[in-house]
């Protein structure tokens, strides 16, 4: 009998969620940070969708949030022209990083030490965290705001989308451009994985996969609405994207087949991320929420409790498959 998706709703926010991510795997789990226009970006133990803390200190909606390896850390950008860096286990603001326009996008170094920046005064900066009154380390070169910002290569190298339709990669020592990618519709998302050196982009309705040192085409999927997100699964097994059409559309990476598409959201899909683990991934919405998806349906794992048919009596056998349907913060 097939298994039908239960995603757990986490609900707080005030309006759009607009970017969402994961830390790495910590002996305290793993944990997930959103990004909101209510500017109030919230941390959540990821395996639960559970309700940690609220960062507070933003004065415009935030548009890019990101959590170090260890979970010790979170940087967030705002539409209030700057990036703030935090600790995130005390949820305490660590540094405020003024920029001239809105910023967009945040990523750590993997040592944490550095950040990165950009957003729609079209720079890239990189600032070091250990030395935060140094002025940045800047680079140029798009003609339009910078989306999605992305170390790669070891943080040997930067990759970055815009609204200039481009995505381009970046030599960190020498600050210069190594090579582009030009599409004919701007770039929705970027997600790079370390682990194969994998870039995943969408655009229009296409997920198209690239070598991320090279920036050769690897394939690219036609999906059936407008995508603005999707995320590869860490065994590199499926695919997940979603869109316009509010659906999450979960797709077989080697034969490109749509496997499963489910509809949960009440507005588009902004953001998908699998968790480290590959065991759920995270959706955030134009609707105010965050639902994560079990990977595999049925199987018992963090909320989520898998019920065999003998286990039921006969008055509540319908109910193969329990969750508490929303976690509020």
């Amino acid at each position: 009998m097939a298994m039908r998706q239960t995603p757990l709703t986490c609900s707080g926010h005030t309006r759009p969620v607009v970017d969402l991510a994961f830390s790495g795997i910590t002996p305290y789990g793993y944990f997930l940070i959103s990004a909101c226009k209510d500017g109030k970006p919230m941390m959540r133990h990821g395996d639960t969708g559970d309700w940690i803390g609220t960062f507070l200190g933003h004065k415009g909606a935030v548009w890019g949030a990101t959590l170090n390896t260890d979970a010790t850390k979170a940087a967030t950008a705002a539409a209030d022209f700057t990036a703030k860096v935090w600790d995130a286990v005390s949820g305490d603001e660590v540094l405020t990083l003024a920029h001239k326009h809105i910023v967009k996008t945040v990523t750590f170094t993997q040592d944490s030490n550095c950040l990165l920046t950009g957003g729609n005064d079209k720079l890239l900066r990189i600032y070091d965290l250990s030395n935060p009154e140094a002025a940045p380390q800047e680079i140029a070169g798009h003609t339009s705001a910078i989306k999605k910002a992305l170390w790669c290569n070891n943080d040997k190298q930067i990759l970055s989308a815009a609204d200039d339709k481009t995505i381009r990669l970046w030599d960190r020592s020498s600050m210069e451009q190594v090579n582009t990618l030009t599409f004919d519709a701007a770039v929705s998302s970027m997600e790079y994985v370390a682990d194969g050196e994998i870039l995943v982009i969408t655009y229009g309705r296409t997920v198209a996969f690239y070598n991320a040192l090279s920036l050769d085409l690897i394939k690219a999927v036609e999906a059936p609405a407008p995508i603005i997100s999707a995320s590869l699964h860490p065994d590199k097994d499926f695919f997940v994207a979603g869109g316009e059409d509010f659906k999450l559309y979960k797709f077989d990476y080697s034969t490109k087949e749509e496997l499963e598409s489910y509809k949960g959201h009440f507005g588009p899909v902004h953001c998908v991320r699998f968790s480290p683990d590959g065991e759920l991934y995270a959706s955030g919405s134009e609707d105010g929420t965050l639902r994560l998806w079990q990977t595999a349906v049925g199987k018992t794992y963090g909320l989520w409790k898998c019920v065999l048919p003998e286990d039921l009596g006969a008055e509540n056998s319908e109910q193969l498959y329990t969750t508490p349907p929303e976690i509020k913060a």
